[in-house]
């Protein structure tokens, strides 16, 4: 659970908050949620997404559950070290689709007494580690992990699996293009996909010798 930080007034320096997890687990939400307790404190709050995450909004960041907040949408990391300047909060959606340097950004913003505050997807589809969210969440004084609800079993769901066919990195969607799930549940429909794709292959060669 996070905490809020006990202020030492003698250290200027700020820290890093990563908010992670699964597609449909709340971590916008809670973004916002802790970006407008620093705005009723009348902290002066800047927010930033990349700018090709246009689902709801060019300008607004929103949550699935359709809380809103206003942002500005950056193409590159290196334009919120330019424009975050004597901001006391900082807040990053969709981190994950940022390029490697928003690491040393949020460091930077960090140093200069800044609470920086980062959501973002830490597994791609594969179940990889997904961009820089790895090194973000090593980097940062505290980390949030939230979790969805497997559509399949009804356990906790750290994965994203997506339904779409399409093997690109980045695709932005909703629940047509994604599903969150289980360890157990993802293990199984990823199972299933490979052996439906070595049966097709199969079924590719078989036709292609019978052709000859």
């Amino acid at each position: 659970m996070f905490l809020e930080n006990t202020v030492n007034h003698k250290e200027q320096f700020g820290w890093i908050e990563v908010i992670c997890g699964s597609m449909f687990s709340g971590k916008t939400e809670e973004l916002i949620r802790r970006l407008k307790r620093a705005q009723f404190a009348r902290q002066k709050v800047e927010i930033f997404k990349p700018s090709i995450d246009t689902r709801y909004n060019e300008e607004m960041v929103i949550s699935h559950d359709a809380n809103e907040i206003r942002s500005t949408p950056v193409p590159a990391a290196a334009n919120i070290r330019l424009l975050a300047d004597d901001c006391d909060v900082v807040g990053i959606d969709e981190a994950q689709f940022f390029d490697d340097e928003i690491v040393s950004v949020c460091n930077d913003l960090a140093n200069k007494g800044i609470r920086v505050i980062v959501a973002g997807l830490d597994m791609d589809f594969k179940g990889n580690p997904f961009g820089p969210m790895p090194n973000l969440m090593a980097t940062a004084e505290y980390v949030t992990k939230v979790h969805a609800v497997c559509t399949r079993t009804g356990n906790l769901a750290q994965y994203s699996y997506r339904k779409a066919a399409s093997d690109e990195l980045v695709l932005l969607g909703e629940t047509e293009e994604y599903e969150p799930l289980s360890r157990a549940a993802y293990y199984k429909v990823m199972l299933r996909d490979k052996v439906n794709k070595m049966n097709v292959k199969d079924a590719e060669e078989v036709s292609k010798k019978s052709d000859s």
